[in-house]
């Protein structure tokens, strides 16, 4: 820290209790100025040659017959009257980014200028800050900080304006020739190398990464913060991505880890004014983004705190461009009053939408620019597409335990996103099966509404498997499970793709259409369906002798399979034949819980991101 002493004398000021300062000196003290609640016993002669406002004051004072002379309003209070005083003396005092602006703003107040006394105070402060503060990086964020308590005249005087400038350019320079940062909030990075023999050594990292600056100026208060961010992209040297990296850093330096601390009354104001601050001045950038993760954080904050409709609706507008980034974690928004539901599906609908409908126009722009016919599975996004549908299949696993989340929410959600998004259904099977459990009093048709969002050709074994035997499911859906993977099995055995191809194709339309039917229809149906497998069965048997067995796991999920195919379809006949006394008997299935179709889905990010912040090299 940069440092400069004025004064050659020793510090003869003592204080007697605590509303008494004097000079301890031979001579009377002849005049007492009141700054705030403290006392000063000085003398006329040096104060008078120093300072025109005191020349005129004790005029003034002598002519009213007053002892005693009024400060209103110091600068900087009686430490900063206490400095320009023993500089009037000639006393020894120590001036430093601490102190200096409280100096130069009681100088001012005190006008201390050359037309008073040639060198004096005002001067000597603005070539201290000049020639040492404004060139220290350090120094010039103390100062700048210092300037707060001391407004209106920090910023008249343009300290604030200069500070604000230095910060600003020293972010702008080469991070090559960067020597000052890493000793005011963090170390200089150290990585481990491991030598040949297994031990550890410390290396540190020379190279300065060009994000080297954003922890620093994190210490701001959000207005300085703001004005400071301002400038450094008005010099236009600075990428979008460091500008994210600062946002971040800062949002996660201020914004409190509870969420009672977000809506109480003591810091809601402050954190609406940094979630709008932030997000104004998130990089407009073409192509430069922040992280998902980032955005629907300060989501999810702007909501607690109410922030402005415009505020939310940019912030949606950005989360939609990158959905595809984001974990369910991420998504999981509380809901505010008057929603029942515990997280806002709605909210989430809506992002999910602005994601389809900008695909779409992409897909739009794209085919007029290229004169090419546009399809509904597009490839050079198919990656983004199945992020998105493992996201919202993981979002209704979670939601879909709320029991107060509408039927309907759960079926526009999973319809939101296309087939192609969706390549199997495990995920949206085992959302399906947590509603079922949550919601025991559904209506027929209402199960029957939530279990056609499922294909179950879309489902691998091992959910086959465990659809065959949850008596949550209705008993058409355990049908059509066993089936599709009677064919499988079949397909599999006799190893031919072209005909099974065929039969499954067939086969599915069958039962598609038999989901629909009632009465005899289901019966004839069911039984030409059975015929079939059972063809199939003898020539799968005749084959398997002059082919090599599948595998035991493969082979008794087979076994399960058909002796579960058998007993179900019996189960099926004997109701039909007793009249449809109990055709929606679902009692001959399993309770055995779900198995987790995705684990490990969800991982939370957003603790660990205080503990460390990778820098942007």
């Amino acid at each position: 820290m940069k440092f400069m002493k004025l004064g050659s004398k020793p510090d003869a000021f003592q204080a007697d209790g605590n509303s008494i300062r004097y000079v301890a000196s031979e001579l009377e003290t002849d005049i007492i100025i009141n700054v705030g609640e403290v006392k000063f016993l000085l003398h006329k002669f040096p104060l008078l040659s120093k300072s025109n406002l005191l020349q005129r004051l004790v005029t003034k004072a002598n002519e009213e017959n007053i002892d005693e002379i009024p400060m209103v309003d110091f600068p900087g209070g009686p430490k900063a009257f206490e400095i320009c005083a023993k500089f009037c003396y000639g006393m020894t005092v120590t001036l430093n980014a601490y102190n200096v602006v409280a100096a130069r703003c009681a100088s001012e107040y005190l006008e201390m200028t050359e037309d008073a006394d040639r060198g004096n105070l005002i001067f000597k402060i603005e070539v201290f800050l000049n020639s040492s503060v404004f060139r220290s990086w350090k120094d010039s964020i103390i100062v700048l900080q210092t300037t707060k308590s001391l407004l209106p005249w920090s910023e008249d005087l343009k300290v604030v304006g200069r500070c604000i400038d230095s910060i600003a350019s020293k972010t702008s320079v080469d991070p090559s020739n960067v020597n000052w940062s890493y000793t005011y909030n963090r170390k200089l990075a150290v990585t481990e190398n491991i030598l040949e023999n297994g031990r550890k050594s410390l290396q540190k990292i020379q190279s300065v990464p060009k994000d080297w600056w954003v922890e620093d100026i994190s210490e701001l208060e959000i207005v300085l913060y703001k004005r400071v961010m301002v400038a450094v992209k008005a010099k236009g040297r600075m990428s979008g991505d460091v500008i994210g990296e600062a946002l971040k850093a800062y949002v996660v330096r201020w914004l409190p880890d509870s969420i009672d601390a977000f809506v109480s009354d003591d810091y809601t104001w402050r954190n609406r004014s940094l979630v709008e601050t932030v997000v104004w001045l998130l990089p407009s950038d073409k192509g430069v983004v922040c992280s998902c993760s980032f955005l629907l954080k300060l989501l999810k904050v702007a909501i607690l705190v109410g922030a402005s409709e415009l505020l939310r609706e940019e912030l949606v507008k950005r989360i939609s461009f990158q959905l595809d980034e984001a974990s369910v974690n991420d998504l999981l928004i509380p809901s505010r009053y008057p929603k029942t539901t515990v997280y806002d599906v709605g909210l989430v609908q809506s992002i999910v939408d602005r994601f389809v409908m900008r695909d779409r126009c992409t897909r739009e722009l794209d085919h007029v620019e290229k004169n090419e016919k546009a399809t509904d599975d597009f490839v050079l996004e198919s990656g983004s597409w199945l992020n998105v549908g493992k996201l919202i299949d993981g979002y209704l696993a979670v939601v879909a335990s709320d029991p107060n989340l509408p039927l309907s929410s759960f079926v526009d959600l999973s319809h939101s996103i296309p087939e192609s998004a969706r390549p199997i259904h495990d995920g949206l099977y085992r959302a399906i099966d947590i509603y079922l459990k949550e919601h025991p009093n559904l209506s027929k048709i209402e199960r029957k509404k939530i279990c056609g969002l499922m294909n179950v050709k879309k489902l691998t074994m091992d959910a086959s498997m465990h659809a065959a035997q949850n008596d949550r499911l209705p008993l058409r859906v355990v049908v059509q499970v066993l089936f599709f993977e009677q064919v499988r099995a079949t397909a599999g055995a006799l190893n031919a793709p072209q005909k099974v191809s065929r039969d499954n194709s067939r086969s599915t339309t069958n039962i598609e259409e038999d989901w629909e039917r009632t009465g005899p229809e289901d019966y004839k149906s069911l039984k030409k369906q059975m015929s079939n497998m059972k063809i199939r069965d003898e020539e799968c048997q005749k084959n398997g002798e002059k082919k090599n067995k599948s595998s035991k796991h493969r082979g008794s999920s087979v076994l399960l399979l058909r002796s579960r195919s058998r007993r179900i379809f019996d189960k099926w006949w004997v109701g039909r034949k007793g009249h449809g006394e109990h055709r929606s008997s679902e009692t001959s299935r399993s309770s055995q819980s779900p198995i987790s179709m995705n684990p490990g889905e969800n991982k939370s990010s957003g603790s660990s991101s205080r503990h460390r912040r990778h820098s942007i090299s």
